[in-house]
This record gives structure tokens, C-alpha cells and sequence, in this order.
């Protein structure tokens, strides 16, 4: 479990085929707080520490994770935010991520107001149910609040503030950017409880 509160970004020095997906090498500023098997959210994504030399970190992704994720979009030299699985004896900043990638959208507006940034996703359009206005929702590990819904476009707008924008792989973003989305798995849990979907 965790908190979409992106503790850093690490950037990927090395993709391995392996048999049925890849071996990545992210280079990670807490490896030496990471033990073997331990959970560590990369874009949102929820991975297995398999291997730890200073402070390289391996993982391996099957080939299903590569493509319904944004992590097969990852060559050396691309970053990805990162976020530790969460302690019970910390703060609950965020909101509940479970490191599960729904789906992924794509970034189709950016427009900075003032020091913060407008930011406009799309993601695909049966996944607008389980938003709401001022509800959360994770973009590549990042929880934030949905500013507004555009249902026309199957759009979703965000304002980022500078804190946000600066520690996180947002200030990469362009118009085509593919990133990671999970819903609020609340909201996925109220439809199963009430057995109906709509659009």
C-alpha cells in the first residue's frame, strides 16, 4: 500500500531482456534504506526489489506490466517517481494506492498560470466513472485532486503546484506524454457493493 506522495525521482540506467518481460536498473537516493523484496512504487507502479549493488536496484517486469503500464515507455536516462511501500508509523499524506495500474492516459495539455501548472490528461473514457470533482485519483504515483472533469474529452485537469512539479517526473511532461493511472480503489469497491456500472 501507499500514499501517492512521490518521495524522489530515480532514473533508469539499464533495460534487460529477460524471458517474458525485463530486467530494469534504477538508480534510487534510498537504496541503502531497501532490503530484497521489498515494494517500492515506480510511476505508480508496484515492483519487487530483486537485486541491490550501492545504489542500483533491480527489478524484473513481466511482459503483461510492461504493456498495460507506462513502464514499457523506460529506456536508460528516462526518470520515474518513486515511493516507498507505507509504514504504519507514519503520516497518511495522500490517499490509499494500492500500486495496481489501472489503465494509462495521455498527457494532452500543459500550460503553466502564475507558478503553478495546468496540466490535462485523457484517460480512457469507462474510467470517468470512478472520478469525481475534488476526488483523487494516482498519475504515475502522484496523488492528486481532479480540478475539474471533462466528460466531452474524456479529459481530466490538474493544477500542480511548484512543490509537486519540481520533485516529480511532471516537469517532464508533453502534449503525447503516456503516463500511469489508478482510480480510487473506494470507488471501485462502492460499484462492486452496488453491482452497477455506468458511464
Amino acid at each position: 500500500m501507499f500514499t501517492g506522495i512521490v518521495e524522489c525521482t530515480g532514473t533508469v540506467t539499464a533495460r534487460t531482456p529477460i524471458e517474458k518481460g525485463a530486467r530494469y536498473t534504477i538508480n534510487i537516493p534510498f537504496a541503502a534504506e531497501l532490503a530484497l523484496g521489498d515494494s517500492v512504487a515506480v510511476n505508480g507502479c508496484c515492483l519487487t526489489v530483486d537485486r541491490i549493488c550501492g545504489s542500483a536496484v533491480e527489478f524484473d517486469l513481466l511482459s503483461q506490466t510492461m504493456r498495460v503500464t507506462s513502464l514499457g515507455t523506460l529506456y536508460p536516462g528516462s526518470a520515474c517517481n518513486l515511493e516507498r511501500a507505507m509504514g504504519t508509523n507514519g503520516r497518511f499524506g495522500g490517499h490509499l494506492v494500492m500500486g495496481h495500474v489501472d489503465t494509462t492516459g495521455t498527457v494532452t495539455a500543459i500550460s503553466p498560470v502564475g507558478q503553478d501548472h495546468m496540466v490535462r490528461i485523457r484517460i480512457p473514457a469507462e474510467y470517468l466513472r470512478y472520478t469525481i470533482d475534488k476526488g483523487s485519483i494516482c498519475i504515475d504515483g502522484i496523488s492528486l485532486t481532479i480540478a475539474a472533469i471533462h466528460p466531452d474529452t474524456a479529459e481530466l485537469e490538474f493544477w500542480i503546484t511548484p512543490h509537486t512539479w519540481q520533485r516529480t517526473i511532471m516537469q517532464y511532461y508533453a502534449p503525447g506524454t503516456i503516463v500511469d493511472i489508478e482510480v480510487d480503489m473506494i470507488a471501485k469497491y462502492v460499484e462492486k457493493m452496488f453491482g452497477k456500472k455506468t458511464s
